[in-house]
């Protein structure tokens, strides 16, 4: 399989920090990526992956950083975001909207829109499978 676009980077754990870097990445991707209800969702799971690792990763610490990994190779699209807190133990199926909390409804969001989900510790990878 050919790669036709990797990203590497890593955003200081500030908001302001954070949406520039979102828009830069996207930006790149679109010269990819041409189906916008896709661009929509990469979106999406971007923005929550990465707020997600600031907020409940690094604790909003301006010091710390969320790594981000993405990489389009044939038709599959891999995000993994890595923050540099103590991690998670998330149970997506455990999630109850009913019981309206903040907490996971992020990770909910992402699995919804993702082919694949794997969290390890401070690591989340999305799989997204194009066409």
């Amino acid at each position: 399989m050919e790669v036709a676009f990797i990203f590497k980077g890593s955003v200081r754990s500030d908001l302001n920090d954070i949406k520039v870097f979102i828009k830069k990445v996207l930006n790149k991707l679109e010269n990819i990526v041409q189906d916008k209800d896709l661009m929509f969702d990469l979106k999406l799971i971007l923005n929550e992956l990465i707020i997600n690792s600031v907020i409940h990763g690094n604790q909003c610490k301006g010091n710390k950083y969320v790594k981000l990994f993405l990489e389009v190779v044939g038709d599959t699209i891999r995000i993994e975001v890595i923050d540099e807190g103590d991690g998670i133990d998330f149970d997506i199926d455990s999630y109850n909207p009913s019981e309206l909390k903040c907490c996971g409804r992020g990770l909910v969001i992402v699995d919804g829109l993702s082919d694949e989900v794997y969290i390890d510790n401070n690591r989340i990878v999305a799989v997204k499978y194009m066409g």
